[in-house]
């Protein structure tokens, strides 16, 4: 009797791997648990952010800086006929600048509100990365903003907040601001 029941947990636990295995891939996992990201390098770290906020990405040829601005506005730039800010997150989180090069690439972020781009040393691709590999930041990353960050994974890869990004009004460059400043 003990021998047909041990069978039978056997059996099941048998029947229920191979119900897992014959899966389609993609069916276990809904497309809500995967963030897509561009990840790119700032100051010889590895960051992300999520695609569905990136419109393109643009190499950056020319841009004119602007008098007046704070220092992480790096100018702005046209892109396909577009005058589009950009903002250099290494200087707006502080980290160390190595300054420009020919791999400088200018990832252009948009929502409903906003539309600039972003300073990246280099893009190395996109990518899906399962949500529940995105930990939250350690302490030590909490100085370059932290409220920017939606978290870091095993592979020390920092995920930025696009939306957060986009609609923070300390990014928002006001000519009366700028002005009162000066003053």
């Amino acid at each position: 009797m003990k021998q047909d029941h041990m069978a039978q947990n056997q059996d099941t636990v048998l029947r229920t791997r191979a119900r897992a295995l014959a899966r389609e891939p993609g069916q276990a996992l809904s497309g809500h648990e995967f963030l897509e990201i561009v990840e790119f390098v700032l100051a010889s770290e590895t960051y992300g952010i999520e695609s569905a906020f990136v419109r393109e990405i643009h190499p950056l040829k020319d841009f004119t800086p602007l008098p007046g601005v704070p220092a992480f506005v790096l100018g702005i730039t046209n892109v396909h006929g577009q005058i589009l800010s950009v903002v250099d997150l290494k200087k707006f989180f502080n980290l160390p600048d190595k300054g420009l090069g020919e791999l400088n690439k200018v990832i252009i972020l948009k929502n409903s509100q906003m539309e600039f781009g972003i300073l990246a040393d280099a893009i190395l691709g996109t990518r899906s990365v399962p949500r529940a590999a995105i930990q939250a930041p350690p302490v030590t990353i909490a100085g370059i903003g932290a409220e920017y960050l939606k978290g870091v994974t095993g592979e020390r890869m920092v995920i930025l907040d696009a939306q957060k990004i986009l609609d923070d009004n300390k990014i928002i460059v006001d000519k009366s601001a700028v002005e009162s400043e000066n003053n």
